[in-house]
């Protein structure tokens, strides 16, 4: 064991009593988090706009402050933009996060100095409870690589503008900068498919011990690995890799693929990190969900999900959610955001400690006729199944096909495969998806709806489309679902 695994269990030791303790007094470091953000706040253009003041409660926040999307914040972001000083934080942003809208096209997102801070806490907290709980530090050892976006960063009236992982290049660890790769000349190249050839090359022949990024992207490199290799698996090629670190989307649809690529089980260190904030991380292999990240600057709030489009929704906080229930996640951040709907959709699995699971996105369902299909429950019935039929796939996407030439009306599915569908898996799809979602039950056994209908796609047919969007690679995620075939239709 080398010196950098030795300390690394040291410093896992101290990380544990740490987070817990915050973790296990979660209402009092809210409420310390609350309290800040209302002294500091109560001096910027928002904070005047909207009365707030050191004094503000919580409950009075409610009624002063009303929940936003990025579109109805972007005013207050656009003043920053044209160079304004204190309008959502004290001061300027240290960054802005660029990431892809949907009716805004490119959104930028603040972040300050303690964002960022944040955001390096938690992705080292994830580790070190690892190591902690495992034992496992050999890998600090070895090379780590991770799959993420160019570093390079563009200027905006003095604040530097790029993608969250490529602003997370420029903080990462003195000690772990030998370890890291991709190079920086090869992480800053734009085009993904050129990126990840190039990457392939360079680690090739290292001794990668821990591999970090959105599970498609990082199936992508293996894939090619193997290809260039002419090896069978992952292990063959990279023989010390032991931990395999990800977040962005649901790992599940992905796991059974990505353990026949890499020849057997690796240790999963599961992340949500946002551009918004790090929200949460796996603390532990033994249990289900993420721990919600208390001590990251970040007020939380929690609409349950069928509040949601109300007039005026249940807003919560943690000291009121209950086990089980869908809810939309509202953040209050030290980077300027204010009762700031992300857009994601989580459930909480544990209240002691706070653990979530993500369950979706607000935007993303199907409710073409009432049946209220969400993404958590697509990608659990596609997961079962596949796991016990035993066939691998690449992505999916599910739309309803509202007007078919002939028959009732169905949900599409599009599964991207190099293996042939097998025989009855149409069938154990749709009869999960009753299982799992009564409302579409009622609609099949109504005939409203007849069984749904897959359509298989060739190796690469999502890459293709994400290329044609300019979504190729980094953190661009596919969506699973949309209640109309925008996307559906350019598969076609």
């Amino acid at each position: 064991m080398g010196l950098k695994a030795l300390a690394a269990k040291w410093l896992a030791k101290r990380e544990k009593s740490k987070v817990e303790a915050w973790s296990k007094h979660p209402q009092q470091t809210q409420s310390a988090t609350f309290s800040y953000l209302m002294s500091t706040l109560e001096s910027t253009d928002f904070g005047i706009d909207h009365e707030i003041s050191s004094k503000t409660t919580y409950e009075q926040w409610k009624t002063l402050v009303p929940l936003r999307d990025y579109e109805a914040l972007y005013p207050y972001i656009e003043r920053i933009l044209e160079g304004e000083l204190n309008v959502l934080w004290k001061g300027k942003p240290a960054y802005f996060c660029k990431t892809s809208g949907t009716t805004s096209g490119v959104k930028y997102i603040p972040m300050s100095d303690e964002g960022i801070q944040a955001q390096i806490k938690a992705a080292r907290s994830a580790l070190l409870l690892y190591i902690n709980e495992t034992g496992n530090s050999d890998f600090t050892d070895g090379k780590m690589i991770f799959l993420q976006g160019s570093p390079a960063l563009e200027k905006k009236q003095g604040i530097s503008v790029g993608r969250l992982s490529g602003i997370v290049a420029h903080h990462v660890p003195s000690y772990l900068q030998r370890n890291r790769m991709p190079s920086w000349k090869t992480n800053s190249i734009e085009d993904w498919e050129k990126k990840v050839d190039a990457i392939v090359s360079e680690t090739m022949t290292q001794d990668m011990r821990l591999i970090s990024g959105i599970p498609p992207w990082v199936q992508m490199y293996f894939e090619r690995l193997i290809k260039q290799s002419d090896k069978k698996t992952v292990r063959e090629i990279f023989p010390n890799f032991s931990v395999f670190a990800h977040g962005g989307v649901n790992y599940e649809p992905y796991k059974s693929t990505m353990e026949k690529l890499i020849g057997g089980r690796v240790d999963s260190i599961e992340t949500y990190p946002a551009s918004e904030g790090f929200i949460a991380f796996q603390d532990s292999q033994k249990h289900d969900g993420l721990l919600l990240n208390l001590d990251a600057g970040i007020y939380y709030e929690f609409v349950p999900v069928e509040d949601f489009h109300n007039e005026n929704p249940r807003r919560m906080s943690i000291n009121e959610v209950v086990v089980g229930v869908n809810y939309a996640i509202v953040l209050n951040t030290s980077s300027g955001l204010w009762g700031y709907v992300i857009g994601d959709t989580v459930k909480f699995v544990s209240t002691s400690p706070y653990r979530i699971v993500v369950t979706g996105r607000l935007k993303h369902y199907i409710s073409a006729f009432g049946e209220h299909v969400i993404a958590e429950e697509v990608e659990r019935a596609i997961s079962e199944v596949a796991t016990a039929m035993k066939f691998n796939f690449i992505e999916f996407h599910v739309a309803p096909q509202v007007n078919p030439t002939h028959g009732l009306p169905f949900h599409e599915w599009f599964i991207e495969s190099s293996m042939a569908i097998p025989d009855g898996f149409d069938k154990a799809l749709d009869d999960k998806m009753q299982q799992l979602n009564p409302y579409y039950k009622d609609l099949i056994q109504g005939k409203v709806l007849r069984p749904l209908k897959i359509t298989l796609l060739s190796s690469g047919s999502f890459n293709v489309y994400m290329d044609s969007q300019g979504k190729l690679g980094g953190q661009n995620k596919l969506p699973r679902l949309s209640n109309d075939r925008n996307i559906a239709d350019k598969l076609s």
